[in-house]
């Protein structure tokens, strides 16, 4: 399984990506999940992947070939870069989704295996504000809004309860990515199909680069601050809130 966040800010984006895949408790493997493309000074697209690996990573090859003009005399209609909008990126995204499941469904209903995959989307181009998207296995997607300024997939629900509590588009990007670590600790905490290390990356509004990546692993020591704190915390507010009377 796996854990990815997606969120829209005022002041841009933050997505974080797990890296832990497994087919059974002895079957455990670790695969990049967090993609980009960027042409610096017209756009920048990040794509966080969940659900059957074969799937994603083909979608996510098809995109590739796309930007690299690998895809035939229809390029431009793969093209990423080729988009004028994010939401037209997005539609890109979702007919290469579509053109997967042509040629890979029948055969995997046929072994029992469902066409299982989903996507957060996210990225600028020119001029246009952010924009992000969660895009589902039939290729159709909803963006987020400002009142819904975030988007989870895979195994979302321990970590979805800081992210209800906390999240606003209004929020710095440091302020956004340390809430979104500590979503990623109370998943970590929780379930054991989702590991470390966490891909993450921050983008600022305007920008139209990419310039702020980290992977996250087991020694990071801020990572490791934030655990501890996080744990702290938490039990200084249990203990200051009073008792029930029974």
């Amino acid at each position: 399984m796996t854990y990815c966040v997606g969120m829209l800010l005022d002041e841009g984006l933050v997505m974080a990506a797990d890296t832990r895949t497994n087919a059974g408790v002895d079957n455990v493997g670790k695969f990049k999940k967090l993609f980009t493309w960027e042409k610096p000074g017209h756009g920048v697209f990040v794509l966080l992947t969940a659900g059957n690996l074969a799937v994603t990573q083909a979608v996510v090859s098809m995109l590739t070939e796309g930007t690299q003009g690998r895809r035939g005399s229809k390029a431009d209609g793969d093209n990423l870069f080729a988009a004028k909008t994010m939401f037209q990126a997005a539609r890109i995204l979702g007919k290469a989704i579509r053109d997967v499941k042509d040629v890979d469904g029948e055969h995997l209903e046929a072994n029992g295996d469902a066409f299982a995959a989903s996507f957060i989307f996210g990225g600028q181009i020119g001029k246009e504000r952010p924009r992000l998207f969660n895009i589902y296995s039939a290729g159709n997607f909803i963006e987020a809004t400002a009142d819904t300024p975030f988007f989870q997939i895979g195994e979302h629900k321990y970590g979805k309860p800081i992210l209800d509590r906390v999240a606003r588009n209004d929020m710095k990007l440091g302020d956004a990515a340390k809430m979104v670590l500590l979503s990623f600790d109370s998943t970590l905490r929780s379930n054991l199909s989702v590991g470390l290390p966490i891909d993450l990356l921050t983008y600022e509004r305007g920008t139209l680069k990419i310039e702020h990546t980290k992977r996250i692993g087991l020694d990071d020591p801020y990572f490791k601050m934030l655990s501890t704190e996080w744990s702290k915390a938490l039990r200084t507010a249990f203990a200051n809130i009073q008792a029930l009377d029974i």
